[in-house]
């Protein structure tokens, strides 16, 4: 029994290295470069996401469940993207029509692909969501993906870990360049925020200052 428990602590600690290794190439490199880490390491994907439920789990609130009773509110009409969509949670738990996108299949009804390039045409699309899902380094090519699929006057989602925010009100600044107005923010939670856009119109060429979350990286415990 003593070196059963053994092997479990060691298997713990091999997992919990290998998620803040595979945590920290998410966040600190760009969206291919993920979609070509799990590409070629599809068993990774697994792992990581195992190791990111475990953190997840220790919150008094999933924020993707916040997303579900915006949605229910909703007519079940409106068409939905769900960009990192992890075990496609939000698809299972609403009416609506959800095209789900991530890096490895976790589910049948996940389509991989990179989040800075998805496959839907221009304007296809009511709702697009960013459910702790905003990771890599290419933060504007990836949130303009998002204004291309989305319709005009359609709603931009976004909950993200309350720490990654240096700056909230310049983050806000840099949606409009993008082609985004903020409708609503719920700041109220020290675990995640959660923000809601309006689609205005195309995203303006050019750098968006401002447009920068801090990576989400995980202390060795």
């Amino acid at each position: 029994g003593r070196a059963a428990a053994l092997r479990a602590r060691m298997e713990e600690r091999l997992l919990g290295a290998r998620f803040r290794y595979l945590n920290q190439q998410l966040y600190t490199g760009s969206s291919r470069d993920a979609a070509r880490l799990f590409r070629d390491d599809p068993a990774a994907f697994h792992l990581y996401h195992r190791g990111f439920e475990r953190q997840v789990r220790r919150w008094p609130e999933r924020p993707v469940q916040r997303i579900v009773r915006y949605l229910r509110r909703r007519p079940a009409s409106l068409v939905v993207a769900d960009f990192g969509c992890g075990d496609c949670t939000l698809a299972a738990s609403v009416k609506n029509q959800v095209h789900c996108f991530d890096l490895v299949p976790l589910s049948p009804r996940v389509t991989v692909c990179d989040m800075a390039k998805v496959p839907l045409a221009a304007e296809a699309v009511d709702v697009a969501v960013f459910c702790l899902a905003l990771m890599g380094t290419n933060l504007q090519e990836i949130l303009g993906e998002a204004n291309r699929v989305l319709k005009l006057g359609g709603t931009l989602l976004v909950a993200e870990v309350a720490s990654r925010f240096e700056d909230t009100r310049a983050f806000l600044r840099a949606m409009t360049q993008l082609g985004f107005k903020s409708v609503s923010k719920d700041l109220s939670s020290s675990y995640f925020y959660v923000l809601e856009f309006t689609k205005t119109g195309p995203a303006r060429p050019g750098p968006a200052p401002g447009l920068r979350l801090r990576p989400c990286l995980y202390k060795r415990r």
